[in-house]
């Protein structure tokens, strides 16, 4: 596919986040307005693709969304470059059973490749995150004229400084740490909070620092329960009676993290707790005999209103994607470089994660203050 856009799709994949909205709206409203394109809306992410689920974007359709949570296009987790995908565990409903049956035998990437041509789509802008950016740089290699976009709440998508929606889920896990505060404070208890977070701590790390955490917890710095515990009764020992422990979801113990991923994995399946916060939580209990609380956050971080910040980044990024098309740049995303908005290849992006390095100054910034890393 080449030659100038007049028309092309737009989708958004994975799981939401606030932003999303801001950034289609960017995207068209430069789109149309500026450069006469006309915009094709594609529901529930690369599945619209596939079933050529679509509908004609007016200006009516991506006007006033600019605060709304959520995405007008809606969502999906589809993988098109896999062949058949299981929930988590195995687990399927009856009707993902049906979906992935009825799938098996198709080419989604030739129905996808058929459809944009049936669409007469020039281009694709798609919306999301590590695995919806992997899918798109799979698609540029099978001659699809595409542009991605940043988004996640973990801020882990490679090459880009900042996604849109994880300022937001900052603000939101940092006021859920606040209201923490009082009720620990109030019982002397430990509260143990649980973010989101697989792969990369970015978000407990700065919603830890600007909630005052007193322990955060990572995926990229392994803890102990001795050193949970040491931490803890050194704050008792100097008359604080409470004490508040960010833990990201994918945060492991120094014996997890010597597993082979694969035997770490299924450690963490047959758990007795229901996540990582609870079986925290147990550990200090046990160690140390304080009475500990869990809180878990789960899909408030990802729901609601997007902050300020996220609403001017996803704004830039979706004129940036906008001027993109018209200058027929593809294989491209959109990428925040130190103060720059840019563009970086897909090839960069695809199959990598940005986790926390050891030397990233907010992690001394928390050590300074007093907040320990169960290290």
């Amino acid at each position: 596919m080449s030659g100038s856009v007049t028309r092309f799709g737009i989708l958004t994949s994975g799981g939401d986040c606030p932003g999303l909205n801001a950034a289609i709206r960017g995207v068209a409203k430069a789109a149309s307005g500026m450069y006469g394109m006309e915009i094709v809306g594609i529901i529930n992410g690369y599945r619209g693709l596939i079933d050529a689920d679509t509908r004609t974007l007016s200006s009516g359709d991506f006007s006033g969304i600019l605060t709304v949570g959520g995405t007008i296009l809606g969502s999906s987790r589809e993988k098109p470059f896999k062949v058949r995908e299981q929930q988590p565990g195995g687990l399927q409903s009856d009707a993902a059973k049906r979906r992935s049956d009825a799938d098996l035998g198709k080419d989604k990437p030739e129905l996808i490749k058929k459809n944009i041509e049936a669409l007469r789509l020039d281009a694709l802008v798609v919306l999301g995150g590590n695995g919806t950016n992997t899918t798109a740089h799979l698609l540029a290699r099978e001659g699809v004229n595409i542009i991605g976009l940043p988004k996640t709440i973990d801020n882990d998508i490679f090459g880009t400084d900042v996604s849109f929606g994880f300022h937001s889920a900052v603000d939101i896990a940092s006021e859920a740490i606040d209201r923490l505060h009082s009720t620990a404070n109030s019982h002397n208890r430990v509260m143990v909070i649980e973010l989101m977070g697989h792969k990369a701590g970015w978000l407990a790390l700065y919603a830890g620092i600007a909630g005052g955490g007193d322990i955060i917890l990572i995926p990229e710095i392994p803890y102990t329960v001795s050193a949970l515990a040491r931490s803890l009764e050194k704050r008792r020992s100097e008359g604080k009676k409470f004490s508040i422990v960010v833990v990201a979801e994918g945060s492991m113990s120094e014996a997890e993290a010597a597993l082979p991923k694969k035997e770490r994995k299924k450690n963490r399946e047959s758990m007795p707790w229901p996540s990582i916060g609870y079986r925290v939580a147990s550990e200090i209990q046990s160690a140390t005999g304080m009475e500990t609380r869990v809180t878990v956050l789960g899909y408030l971080q990802r729901g609601g209103t997007p902050g300020a910040y996220d609403r001017v980044l996803a704004t830039a990024f979706g004129t940036t994607a906008a001027e993109m098309l018209s200058k027929g740049i593809f294989g491209r995303m959109a990428a925040m470089v130190g103060s720059t908005i840019t563009s970086i290849p897909l090839a960069e992006v695809a199959d990598k994660t940005k986790t926390i390095p050891p030397d990233y100054p907010l992690l001394a910034t928390a050590e300074r203050v007093g907040t320990s890393f169960g290290n």
